[in-house]
């Protein structure tokens, strides 16, 4: 017994003064944390899939559908970090390589957590977990789609689209006011840029043909002509691919190589035109096909419409973009022809000299208007306001005297509406220069269809005053509140850019406006049932 007491003494001397314990425990601690990784290898649910993806229910059929669903996931990095912290991962003990490859991923993804923070560590492993599909590769999918159909069915899909447009609620292109509906537009313009080609004939010849005049107040024909023939990106040299087909002369180009001085006779024009037309529909068999309701024009001469009259289908079915938009006359037809603006060009080098006007404190002129006084109009507005009210500025044609003190355009930056009566015919080539002068214009045309109504909202940046209102001109413009007249101005500020002529054209620019404006009436021909 004291032998055994002797021994123990020694063994609790030993422990308590010859044995390192940090060192034990930390050989111990070392041990014991070997042992738990071993245990961890053999499960079959590895520890970290434990903690952070519980199994709800071990089932092959719910690892298939799940893995279904991870490839159709949005490319949403919010929706990936959701996904990633809440959803379950299934997987089958009956799939050996399925468990592997599930082992493997999250071995991955311990690698990334150990070299990134909480957030970045979500985001890399996302990464690596959820491959997000480019979004070029939809692009091309959708371009792959629309190739893959017939011109018809491109523009039916077009349409259907354009019904379902998403909603448009800012962007900083577009400047919402000025539309009607931006969403619309800004739906019908993408599916323009990315669908619309224009074969262009390559028959006639100069200067009628293929010969731009960019000079004057018809100069919105030559100018859209020379833009569309050297546009690469809506023009295609393949007929059988495109959708629209443009008859590329210039009724001013015309008029001056067909009319005889003072004849007073179109019918040389008219039969010029009912001739080429013809000699199309017996070349190809375009015209036939759709006897010219996917055919296209742009005249901005006040004779445009008149020289169509001996040939009945480009007269009925043709879109007809147009600056003599006149619908009493039965030529031009809303929803169908297109309103063409009517543009001053002094210097085609500088189409855009003296854009820009005055602030509203600038504006001392309540209403301006010079011109020459044909038509029927003119006359009314000088007998009822020249020199009847110093608020109300009224000419003929500007006297000099008065434009040594203030030019015209300086005229027009000094006003607060700039009038814009008809001459002989119902457009005027004041309602553009008023736009370019920051002047908001007020139109005075009965039966004129104004240029791009199917998407402007003209009543928020222009004011219509009816023929028969002229002697209450004074009453009507002062009726319009300060407020809702530096709203007015301040839209045609942002209305600009859409009248404005580019040597190179860009967005959403007069150029485009006008191609949009006859893709959008092509459009209205379509059946949304040709499309499958």
């Amino acid at each position: 017994m004291m032998k055994i007491r002797k021994l123990l003494r020694k063994i609790i001397a030993i422990l308590m003064f010859r044995i390192d314990w940090k060192k034990l425990v930390f050989i111990g601690a070392i041990l014991t944390v070997f042992r738990i990784m071993f245990q961890i290898s053999t499960l079959p649910y590895p520890l970290t899939e434990w903690i952070l993806f519980p199994p709800s229910e071990i089932s092959s059929s719910r690892y298939l559908n799940h893995e279904k669903n991870l490839r159709e996931l949005p490319a949403s990095q919010d929706m990936r970090f959701n996904l990633s912290q809440h959803a379950p991962l299934v997987v089958s003990l009956n799939s050996t390589d399925r468990l592997n490859e599930t082992q493997q991923v999250l071995e991955r993804r311990q690698q990334v957590s150990r070299q990134q923070k909480s957030r970045k560590h979500v985001d890399a492993v996302d990464k690596v977990i959820f491959p997000s599909s480019p979004v070029r590769n939809k692009s091309n999918n959708m371009l792959r789609y629309i190739t893959s159909l017939t011109p018809d069915e491109a523009l039916a899909y077009a349409k259907r689209e354009i019904e379902n447009a998403p909603l448009v609620t800012d962007d900083q292109d577009l400047y919402t006011p000025l539309f009607k509906n931006v969403s619309t537009f800004k739906r019908s313009y993408e599916l323009m840029e990315l669908i619309l080609k224009v074969y262009i004939y390559k028959e006639g010849k100069r200067p009628i043909f293929h010969q731009p005049y960019l000079r004057g107040i018809y100069s919105s024909e030559g100018w859209f002509m020379k833009l569309m023939e050297d546009s690469r990106k809506f023009v295609t040299r393949d007929p059988q691919k495109a959708h629209l087909f443009y008859l590329p002369y210039s009724a001013r180009q015309l008029q001056k190589a067909r009319y005889v001085v003072n004849s007073h006779d179109l019918k040389p024009l008219s039969v010029f035109l009912q001739n080429y037309v013809n000699m199309l529909a017996s070349k190809y068999p375009f015209w036939n096909r759709t006897r010219g309701s996917d055919h296209f024009l742009v005249a901005c001469h006040d004779w445009g419409p008149y020289t169509l009259k001996d040939h009945e289908e480009l007269s009925r079915n043709t879109i007809k973009a147009l600056c003599n938009a006149d619908i009493s006359e039965g030529i031009f037809v809303s929803g169908k022809d297109v309103s063409l603006p009517e543009t001053t060009i002094r210097n085609p080098r500088r189409p855009l000299r003296n854009l820009g006007g005055k602030r509203v404190s600038q504006r001392p002129i309540l209403a301006f208007f010079a011109g020459n006084m044909h038509g029927p109009v003119r006359p009314k507005l000088l007998k009822y306001w020249r020199d009847k009210d110093e608020s109300i500025r009224i000419y003929g044609p500007l006297p000099h005297r008065v434009s040594k003190v203030m030019s015209y355009p300086e005229h027009m930056k000094s006003s607060k509406y700039c009038l814009c009566p008809m001459g002989y015919e119902v457009n005027s080539p004041r309602i553009v220069e008023a736009i370019y002068y920051e002047c908001v214009p007020v139109i005075i045309a009965d039966n004129f269809a104004l240029p791009f109504s199917e998407v402007l909202n003209w009543t928020a940046f222009s004011v219509v005053v009816s023929e028969k209102d002229i002697p209450r001109l004074k009453e009507i413009l002062l009726s319009i509140p300060l407020r809702r007249y530096q709203a007015m101005q301040n839209n045609v500020k942002m209305l600009q850019k859409h009248f404005i002529w580019n040597s190179t054209p860009t967005r959403y620019d007069l150029f485009h406006m006008i191609l949009h404006s006859i893709w959008f009436s092509r459009l209205n021909q379509i059946q949304v049932s040709q499309i499958s």
